[in-house]
């Protein structure tokens, strides 16, 4: 009889994992013995938890399989704790697996020993522990099922270190997962009637579960009915921003006018997206009363429909299955020219604008999104940064944009790292302020190991950018905790291998990025900013005066 490691690692080799992200640790020993004769899934080693969690929830993401990994007990688990809370918002599938301590020590505060259910159970779907060897095969497969089942998210699983050695039965069969429901005729006649109705309606689209083929489908149906479709915080690769149709995304920074009139809209027609608090503007884009008239909500969790916006019109359905079916809608437009009017503010809004310092990151991101192919994926984290990314970057095709909507800091070298291992022949940029990558800058060590040549532009203005921003704010005058002494960030990455080059002005910019891409190799480029250009239209000096 096998060893439950033995099984397990079937058992991964079953749902299609071809890559899993670790840090070592020997709670967990032999699972990598496991995983050491298997050529079909590649062992990733990065050098933190927090990074190895966040590089399998941005490859599950990217790819629309579930992401694995493996992280030792105590220590590890914390600090891959971080990957778990970004798949939980995110609504990505993701399974942790934790190297646990034996059974017979469990209960005596031994050697890391923590009790994962109650640490994991508020931000995880299921949060469990292999009770016994021969029961591995029952918990991976629940484990699996779980994850990617309604609204998609993450499992833990903790492996006591005997479990993984014992006797196990081999692996069952592999069950298919629920198909996900699809949109009824009555629902779909409902929504005609609904549309035919409005005068100023919007499309919203956001959440987990599309693919390539339900973007087009839906962008099919958009484009036919001149439909204005805004997307769903840091989901802008949904539909291709060139579109007529796309009017901008909803989130941080956003345009104010797409805010106006997506609180004007009679009909608002949600797929996927949850409608949170970034989208939403604080939960004030409109009230629940508002929504009980003129919200259609498609999602693929019954359980998300109505918990915070009551809709006057709802069905169950996952992205894909409702995109195919709305593909073929038809309605009359009445609403055209409105549509036409919120595409040239979304242009207007997008076009490059004045700063008082020499580089100008609305010029840098006008010239990026120029410059890389439509299937270049660009990555990035949390900070102020990322609002002129969001603001002047297009996204042009689906799977181009790997960022977290938890807000997490030190995403987007993991993520890119994921993503140029999915698609080596593939562009991919992870963006990333000053205190963002150093949050992630050690694991331009594991993409040189795993020979991932991306390239990743530094934004550094030596602050905590965000931070500042509403210090700045509420307490003018009184900078606390947000100042930063950078090192040179171009011999950091050189010190790994990386070709590297410092940009201080925006001329610089299109030679220095092109010097990158030509190196064909892992890069990075520091781009140094002013401060006082804290975001996009905004200075920190009419900040603090305001």
């Amino acid at each position: 009889m096998q060893r439950a490691a033995d099984v397990l690692v079937q058992l991964l080799i079953s749902q299609d994992v071809s890559k899993i992200f670790c840090v070592p640790g020997e709670s967990y020993l032999s699972a990598l013995d496991s995983l050491y004769d298997q050529g079909d899934v590649q062992v990733i080693a990065c050098r933190h938890e927090a990074s190895a969690c966040h590089a399998a929830e941005a490859h599950a993401k990217f790819t629309g399989k579930v992401g694995v990994c493996f992280v030792t007990r105590g220590p590890g688990a914390m600090q891959a704790a971080i990957g778990v809370h970004t798949a939980q918002q995110d609504s990505t599938p993701l399974i942790l697996f934790v190297g646990q301590v034996a059974l017979a020590d469990r209960h005596r505060e031994a050697f890391q020993e923590m009790d994962y259910a109650q640490i994991f159970g508020s931000v995880a779907k299921w949060v469990a522990e292999v009770p016994s060897a021969e029961r591995m095969g029952e918990y991976v497969e629940r484990a699996f099922r779980v994850a990617r089942a309604g609204r998609p998210g993450p499992v833990v699983l903790a492996l006591p270190e005997e479990v993984l050695d014992g006797p196990c039965p081999a692996a069952g069969i592999k069950t298919p997962d629920a198909h996900p429901p699809a949109l009824s005729p009555a629902f779909v006649e409902a929504l005609r009637v609904r549309l035919s109705a409005a005068q100023r309606p919007v499309l919203v689209l956001g959440g987990s579960g599309w693919n390539a083929l339900a973007c087009a489908a839906i962008a099919e149906f958009a484009q036919a009915n001149q439909l204005a479709t805004a997307l769903s915080f840091r989901r802008k690769h949904l539909l291709d921003n060139e579109s007529p149709v796309y009017v901008g995304d909803l989130g941080l920074g956003s345009n104010p006018a797409l805010i106006k009139a997506v609180g004007d809209a009679d009909l608002i027609l949600a797929i996927g997206a949850r409608l949170g608090e970034n989208p939403t503007q604080g939960y004030t884009l409109f009230s629940r009363a508002e929504t009980a008239q003129k919200l259609v909500h498609i999602h693929a969790d019954a359980a998300e429909i109505g918990k915070v916006w009551p809709a006057s019109l709802s069905g169950v359905a996952g992205p894909v299955e409702a995109a195919q079916v709305l593909r073929g809608l038809r309605v009359t437009a009445p609403w055209a020219e409105r549509t036409r009017r919120m595409r040239a503010s979304y242009e207007a809004f997008s076009s490059p604008i004045s700063v008082n310092g020499p580089l100008n990151l609305s010029e840098v991101f006008t010239h990026l999104r120029s410059a890389l192919p439509a299937d270049a994926v660009v990555c990035n984290g949390a900070g102020n940064y990322a609002a002129w990314l969001h603001r002047f970057y297009r996204h042009r095709g689906f799977a181009t944009q790997l960022a977290p909507i938890s807000g997490s800091m030190g995403y987007g070298v993991p993520a890119a790292l994921a993503a140029k291992l999915a698609v080596p022949a593939r562009e991919v940029f992870a963006i990333a302020g000053d205190g963002c990558f150093l949050m992630a800058g050690h694991e331009l060590a594991t993409a040189q190991q795993y020979n991932a040549g991306f390239v990743v532009l530094v934004v550094d203005n030596g602050g905590f950018g965000t931070i500042r921003m509403h210090q700045a704010r509420r307490f003018p005058g009184r900078v606390s905790g947000t100042e930063l002494k950078n090192p040179d960030f171009c011999a950091y990455a050189e010190s790994f291998g990386a070709w590297a080059r410092r940009v201080e002005r925006t001329e610089d910019f299109p030679a220095a990025l092109a010097g990158a891409r030509a190196s064909k190799q892992l890069a990075l480029l520091h781009l140094v900013t002013s401060l006082d250009d804290i975001a996009p239209g905004q200075t920190l000096k009419e900040i603090e005066k305001a």
